[in-house]
């Protein structure tokens, strides 16, 4: 990882290549150090990928999710494959066995949902994310846990059904920052990953410089 007030990276000459990947933009003297340190590839719908990308708008799609789904591509090749990042926001990304990207959908991530309800209503308050022990709330704070929490559970899950209905050798991945906490209960099987992301990263990277 780069920083600007060690150098870290300088003290680690065995690192000769980067890939820089962000949703925002980083500001011109990071890129330009980097570009000066390492071999430097910046991630975009522009770059090399393994997989057809059949998205009717590529020019659009998320570089963390090109990057997630090249991970599929080099760790489960040729499988119908559900990626699902438990993020800021969902998001559901699908490849199938012939390596073509088809798309996914996106929805709010559980703190969003929780900071909707509290923005956009006079008297509900911000609550830290907390899994219900009943699907019953019997109070106001248990009934938004588990319009949230068990809420996306539900959606995940039923998600999974929807895909798996019509691909049923499915290949599920779950990822993100709240991965750990749904893989204890949602009920369909799946695999968490927490590095997926940067797993993909890394693939990209080096297909890149072939």
């Amino acid at each position: 990882m780069y920083s600007r007030n060690n150098k870290a990276s300088k003290k680690n000459k065995s690192v000769k290549s980067a890939i820089v990947s962000s949703v925002g933009k980083l500001d011109k003297e990071t890129l330009e150090f980097l570009n000066i340190e390492f071999k430097l590839h910046l991630l975009s719908h522009k770059s090399k990928l393994p997989f057809s990308n059949l998205y009717s708008t590529p020019n659009t799609l998320g570089i963390d999710r090109i990057a997630l789904v090249c991970a599929s591509v080099e760790q489960y090749p040729h499988n119908n494959v559900l990626i699902i990042d438990a993020g800021t926001c969902i998001t559901f990304d699908f490849i199938n066995a012939k390596n073509e990207y088809l798309g996914g959908a996106i929805s709010p991530g559980i703190r969003m949902r929780y900071k909707a309800m509290h923005n956009q209503t006079a008297n509900l308050p911000l609550l830290n994310t907390e899994v219900p022990k009943s699907f019953i709330g019997d109070a106001t704070a248990t009934s938004m846990h588990s319009g949230v929490v068990n809420g996306v559970f539900n959606e995940i899950d039923g998600c999974i059904c929807q895909y798996k209905e019509e691909y049923q050798d499915l290949t599920v991945i779950l990822t993100g920052g709240d991965a750990k906490m749904l893989s204890k209960q949602l009920k369909s099987s799946i695999f968490a990953n927490s590095n997926f992301l940067l797993e993909g990263l890394n693939f990209i990277l080096q297909y890149n410089q072939h």
